[in-house]
């Protein structure tokens, strides 16, 4: 028996809740879906999200319909996989909380919840509730890591790194890639986890030799995966579940400018 089926017994013996689900439904990329709606019963206040969903599809299993399909891996907020948009909102209604562990004591009895995929073009639907995300991998594989040759392991205090570089550059280092961000902004913007991604480096030492380069790389990447362009609308890290501030970005833009100005040919002496 899974965990959700033991929680869920214990639920229906204490009444539980009953809610209806309104759920994106599609077969594969670039077939035309649409919202179904399933009743469920017996959930537990104490239940995860997914436990819920978990719940859903053992019901629909048993009736011999097909089961939801949802991205799930680490189910603790840290792979990022697990991102749908739950009534409106990237990750569903609690700030700075993932899918996997948003609760449903978020919800009341009798709650009507709407589910679908992250919407963007650059993150087409493979099915049902799962998009695809591998534009983030070639933003990353453009230029978010440093290949530099640095040698054996230096010791720990023979750089030594300011506590302000170090404390932006773990908070900037703390996005997960889920997404969100590009769900939440109206133009489908990838701005935040890019922007994330260059500043995680381009705040520490080790990343300074490439930082113009790798910005020009990862910039390039991303317009060239479709995702839209930026207009300060915010949502981005409102939606965000580690909670990524936007001076990423400002500091993204700095390294691209800088990255296209050094890049120019030089000025050619007209005189005579």
């Amino acid at each position: 028996m899974s965990q959700a089926s033991s929680v869920r017994r214990e639920a229906s013996s204490a009444g539980g809740m009953s809610l209806t689900l309104r759920i994106w439904r599609q077969k594969r990329s670039g077939e035309k879906g649409g919202f179904v709606t399933y009743p469920v019963s017996g959930v537990s206040r104490d239940m995860s999200f997914l436990e819920m969903l978990d719940v859903l599809n053992e019901d629909l299993q048993k009736k011999g319909e097909e089961p939801v399909a949802f991205d799930h891996d680490c189910r603790e907020g840290i792979c990022g996989a697990c991102g749908v948009v739950i009534n409106g909102r990237p990750h569903g209604p609690w700030k700075g909380t993932t899918t996997c562990q948003l609760h449903m004591r978020a919800f009341r009895d009798g709650d009507t919840i709407t589910i679908e995929p992250f919407r963007a073009a650059a993150f087409p639907v493979v099915r049902d509730l799962v998009v695809d995300r591998s534009a983030f991998d070639r933003i990353i594989q453009a230029g978010g890591y440093v290949s530099v040759s640095t040698g054996s392991a230096p010791d720990g205090n023979a750089l030594p790194v300011p506590k302000e570089c170090s404390d932006r550059a773990m908070d900037a280092a703390a996005c997960i890639g889920c997404g969100a961000c590009v769900a939440a902004c109206p133009n489908a913007a990838a701005m935040l986890f890019t922007g994330a991604k260059i500043t995680h480096l381009g705040l520490l030492p080790q990343g300074q030799a490439e930082r113009s380069s790798r910005a020009r790389r990862m910039v390039s990447a991303m317009d060239a995966s479709g995702f839209g362009h930026c207009t300060n609308a915010g949502e981005c890290t409102e939606a965000c579940p580690k909670e990524i501030p936007l001076e990423v970005i400002a500091r993204m833009n700095r390294d691209t400018l800088v990255a296209s100005v050094s890049a120019r040919p030089p000025l050619r002496d007209s005189g005579g």
